[in-house]
């Protein structure tokens, strides 16, 4: 079953929870309490002042169903709120959470991990490329363990060779051994380090894969889409700090305002890489082109707002924190690569 269609059984069940459980204990399906159900404490208005809990509670099956896409998709309130901003005056957006307008604005961090959330989702309802790469992958460690094998086949003819003439074989034999024991090591997924067979002849299965990468970048972007959504919290503790380089030893900004800059700056570069997937499905390749020049409006526009800077700063800025962008997605696609061969 797809999102779509999970999304739609959501809503019929709603649908139906509200026909078949119209109201609990009352017709309307709201309790009319005068105390607050959690604390006790006397209700004076639609929030109890003590804990904070709505005065009154739904008790119908179709209003947790519309709690559940509430809490999940913020479809009411504060996203609303807070994704205009972060398309269109991010730098604002920044500075007002920062100043402390909390209520109004989903967290930076809540946003971050559902646009990761949406990101992959999407990546793998509209992109075939893992599937594609399998066979790739798959072909690549056939032709390891066929190498692997030659050499056995050598040093076995070798060791026959003492053998009929008489000669000690312990060398070859722990030769051997070393090369068996790395074929098993492929066989479960696990890269063995450098291996040498003869004084000529080595098994570096790390700068094999190296080799590989660069004659086939699919093979990266493959482990990125694979393993990137358990490491996406690395980005902001990889970022803050090019960050805090635009404004070294400044006492105006502290590591917390670096950090909700950088999260709120993520969810939206992550929420373009969404737009411009479907872009890309829907045949739309001019506006994925487009896209590209958008990133770096963004930026400009985030840093001007969030930390005050005049125009020619914020310029200077902005392409500091390009390059620094560039460092730190390598740094982060260099942790995916360097963990998924563990």
């Amino acid at each position: 079953m797809n999102s779509a269609e999970l999304a739609g059984d959501l809503v019929d069940t709603a649908l139906v929870a509200s026909a078949i459980d119209p109201a609990a204990p009352g017709q309307d399906g709201h309790t009319h309490e005068s105390v607050c159900l959690n604390c006790g404490t006397a209700l004076t208005g639609a929030f109890c002042h003590q804990c904070g809990q709505a005065a009154h509670v739904h008790r119908t099956l179709g209003a947790f169903f519309h709690d559940l896409l509430h809490g999940v998709f913020h479809f009411e309130g504060r996203v609303w709120h807070t994704l205009p901003l972060l398309a269109w005056r991010p730098g604002e957006l920044t500075r007002r959470y920062i100043e402390g307008q909390r209520a109004r604005f989903v967290s930076p961090l809540a946003l971050f991990l559902f646009c990761v959330f949406l990101m992959f989702a999407v990546i793998h309802q509209t992109d075939s490329k893992p599937q594609t790469l399998r066979p790739t992958v798959a072909g690549q460690v056939t032709k390891g363990l066929a190498g692997i094998d030659a050499q056995i086949a050598q040093l076995q003819a070798q060791r026959a060779a003492k053998l009929k003439a008489g000669d000690d074989t312990d060398d070859i034999d722990e030769q051997i051994s070393a090369l068996r024991s790395s074929e098993a090591l492929i066989r479960t997924g696990h890269a063995p380090g450098p291996i040498s067979a003869t004084g000529d002849l080595g098994l570096n299965v790390f700068k094999t894969l190296i080799e590989d990468v660069k004659d086939n970048p699919e093979l990266v972007l493959f482990k990125v889409e694979t393993h990137a959504y358990k490491y996406s919290w690395l980005l902001i503790p990889i970022s803050v700090p090019f960050v805090w380089l635009l404004f070294p030893f400044s006492r105006r900004f502290a590591v917390y305002d670096h950090t909700v800059f950088v999260t709120f700056s993520l969810s939206f570069m992550t929420l373009l890489a969404v737009v411009a997937m479907l872009a890309t499905t829907a045949g739309l390749d001019w506006l994925t082109g487009l896209l590209v020049f958008v990133p770096p409006v963004h930026m400009y526009r985030q840093l001007r707002g969030a930390y005050g800077c005049s125009r020619g700063g914020a310029l200077l800025r902005t392409f500091a924190l390009l390059l620094f962008s560039t460092i730190a997605l390598g740094i982060f696609a260099a942790i995916i690569v360097g963990s998924s061969t563990d």
